[in-house]
């Protein structure tokens, strides 16, 4: 069983959607809903490739739907705000190639019910997923990843809805934040690192100036107290960013995607896949679990793996860490309360998290697609609507007498 250290600090990074690897995930996902929107049934596994003037879309597409694919690629990379043709990549006129065929009858015959060796609708591929929380914050998420992710989010933010006054800022920019912990609390910032690009003619003083604002705005009093350390383009100037500084990859920001290095990783990326692909769909529900489990007090912190096999439908393993913090005497009783609660398949998953069309619930793919998939408000795999049954179904395991004190962070 996991422990808590007494005294420790944590590191996590956030990129904002100009990322050049955010940029081909969010194209990723804009396809993928695309499909969905149409035909429900659609199979994804879109991969996208950035760089100096061109996109290339590829993968394997099943679907019903006739998408304008070259459309929906220039009206994301538009809507991020890559409309300067002077700074190499911009949506009217970069090239875009599109290379996609059909998904693997192999991989089909897996994932449709009652086509492969097994009647009930199989996992899209072998492999485990994991979820975590920790009510160390309001959106129980891990601080230090929270943070990162509200900061870049917020400069984007001004960045387009303001901009004559921010003219200077450019899409791509990164952020790192640095949290200390006692006792397996956040205690205090001590280090926040921005990297933005920019225009030629952007003076120093007024990025950092802008970021120290956001950064206040952002994170709550009591964390920002005492002496807090600033790197804001530490190298000095970030006038070449974006796809034409740097080639962007679909899937390549995974630990950013998550909880920001906190827990573990089944080494699977979301943006692309249709919910019959595990490594996205199961590491929602992962995160839906751990979450309501952490919602309902019975642990402050706690982590889930799922592990499946290509078209077997019922997970292979479920294993709880609740790092010492949990109500429950033993870890492995919380597996009992996971199968008896929720439905773990991949057709119990896409039921429960209305996974095929998310349009119609207010959401849409590409809206996971930067600034984490876990921890904001208007996805169902966010909501704590479980707690009652877990906890009327967790009550014969609980420790006589044990009570438990949330550590949550006010703002």
């Amino acid at each position: 069983m996991s422990k808590i250290h007494a005294e420790h600090v944590f590191t996590s990074e956030s990129v904002s959607e100009g990322h050049p690897d955010k940029v081909c995930d969010q194209i990723s996902d804009a396809i993928l809903d695309a499909c969905l929107k149409v035909d429900p049934q659609s199979r994804v596994a879109c991969e996208t490739l950035v760089t100096t003037d061109l996109v290339v879309v590829s993968g394997e597409i099943t679907t019903k739907a006739k998408v304008e694919w070259e459309e929906v690629v220039r009206k994301v990379c538009s809507d991020i705000g890559y409309n300067d043709r002077t700074i190499g990549f911009s949506a009217s006129d970069c090239k875009v190639f599109i290379c996609i065929h059909g998904q693997s009858p192999d991989i089909s015959q897996g994932v449709t019910a009652g086509t492969g060796l097994h009647r009930e609708q199989g996992a899209g591929d072998q492999g485990m997923m994991f979820g975590f929380a920790s009510n160390e914050t309001k959106e129980l998420m891990p601080a230090p990843i929270v943070f990162a992710h509200k900061i870049v989010q917020e400069l984007a933010r001004l960045r387009k809805t303001f901009p004559r006054k921010y003219r200077y800022l450019r899409p791509d920019s990164k952020s790192q934040v640095s949290v200390r912990y006692k006792k397996g609390r956040p205690v205090k910032v001590e280090t926040i690192v921005v990297s933005h690009q920019h225009s030629p003619e952007m003076r120093r003083a007024d990025l950092v100036n802008l970021v120290k604002k956001v950064s206040a705005k952002v994170i709550p009093a009591e964390l920002m107290k005492g002496r807090v350390t600033y790197h804001i383009n530490p190298t000095g100037s970030f006038e070449v960013g974006g796809p034409h500084g740097d080639t962007g990859l679909t899937g390549r920001k995974i630990i950013v995607d998550t909880y920001g290095g906190v827990g573990s990783h089944g080494g699977g990326a979301f943006s692309g896949k249709d919910p019959s692909k595990v490594d996205r769909s199961a590491a929602y529900m992962s995160r839906y679990v751990a979450k309501n489990i952490v919602a309902a007090k019975l642990a402050d912190k706690c982590e889930v793996q799922v592990a499946y096999a290509i078209g077997v439908a019922q997970p292979l393993s479920i294993n709880v860490d609740t790092y010492g913090t949990g109500v429950i005497e033993n870890d492995g009783d919380l597996e009992k309360l996971i199968r008896k609660v929720f439905n773990m398949t991949p057709a119990g998953i896409i039921r429960t998290l209305k996974l095929k069309q998310p349009h119609k619930n207010g959401w849409c793919y590409q809206d996971t697609a930067a600034y984490g998939h876990f921890g904001r408000d208007g996805f169902p795999w966010e909501k704590t609507d479980k707690v009652a049954e877990l906890k009327k179904a967790a009550a014969p395991f609980l420790r006589k007498g044990r009570r438990r004190k949330a550590l949550v962070v006010k703002r």
